[in-house]
């Protein structure tokens, strides 16, 4: 995914307003927000240093350099982080096969979580394994393992508006977070694969995808509309599977004795007498 540098910076010194670093805003600007002249200005390297960057030209720059434009370009956290990893990407090769399966006591793990749903997702956001409850959620036991990919789900599947209440956050949040992957995995032909998909069926995807935003689903809210049950609203808890960082496990934690809770017990026991 060459160009990822230069797209970030591009689209991060884009969202900020001259006035907001004390530049004068006068003159005619050909794209909104800070010109390179004044990134490179206000982050103590030359111009020529700043466009070599944004052209992709800069393998060798310094932490000191990477954190004075992070500074000005007013980053977050993690994407303070993903600017260090796309302007030096470590090439990972492709993934060995056994990669995408998960090992049977994470597996156990799973299956001892008898009241909430958890599953584990690989770095294309695929689902690689699941429990009981979270099948009873999804269907994944009964699907082909494209079916169990979460960002063709959102985008492609007609029914997500439907599924997902607030669809707009749950687009902009996966979108995110495959962005984030895809900056840790540049040579990965599966991701470049699935973007390049999204890409062309997706309008959404597009607009969203080139928007550059990175974040990391660690946790939050979702609201997932079940045929049987209605609305389920789940917190959720992420954590990487160790000594795998590819693989991360999601459980959903509703409070005991929540509506929700109920939801998917009865959800639990439906599934179970289906079995």
């Amino acid at each position: 995914m060459d160009g990822d540098l230069g797209d970030f910076l591009r689209s991060r010194r884009g969202r900020i307003r001259p006035e907001e670093m004390g530049l004068p805003s006068y003159g005619r600007r050909r794209v909104p927000g800070l010109r390179r002249e004044e990134v490179a200005q206000l982050a103590g390297v030359s111009v020529d240093y700043y466009v070599r960057l944004e052209q992709g030209r800069g393998q060798r720059v310094s932490d000191a350099v990477l954190d004075a434009i992070a500074r000005v370009l007013r980053l977050d956290e993690t994407e303070h982080a993903y600017l260090h990893t796309v302007a030096r990407p470590r090439r990972r090769g492709p993934r060995r096969p056994e990669a995408a399966r998960v090992r049977p006591g994470v597996q156990a793990l799973l299956d001892s979580m008898d009241r909430t749903p958890a599953f584990v997702i690989g770095p294309c956001m695929d689902v690689l394994a699941w429990n009981s409850l979270a099948d009873a959620m999804n269907g994944y036991g009964g699907t082909a393992p494209a079916a169990r990919s979460i960002p063709r789900r959102v985008f492609l599947d007609p029914a997500a508006h439907a599924d997902f209440p607030d669809w707009p956050a749950i687009a902009a949040m996966t979108v995110a977070h495959l962005r984030l992957n895809a900056g840790h995995r540049p040579d990965d032909p599966d991701l470049d694969a699935l973007v390049t998909e999204l890409s062309a069926k997706s309008e959404d995807f597009r607009h969203l995808w080139v928007d550059h935003q990175v974040r990391a689903c660690v946790s939050g809210v979702k609201r997932v509309h079940h045929p049987l049950t209605g609305v389920l609203t789940l917190p959720y808890e992420t954590m990487t599977v160790q000594p795998d960082p590819d693989q991360t496990m999601v459980v959903y934690t509703p409070e005991p004795g929540s509506d929700t809770a109920e939801k998917l017990a009865l959800l639990g026991s439906w599934a179970a007498t289906e079995a």
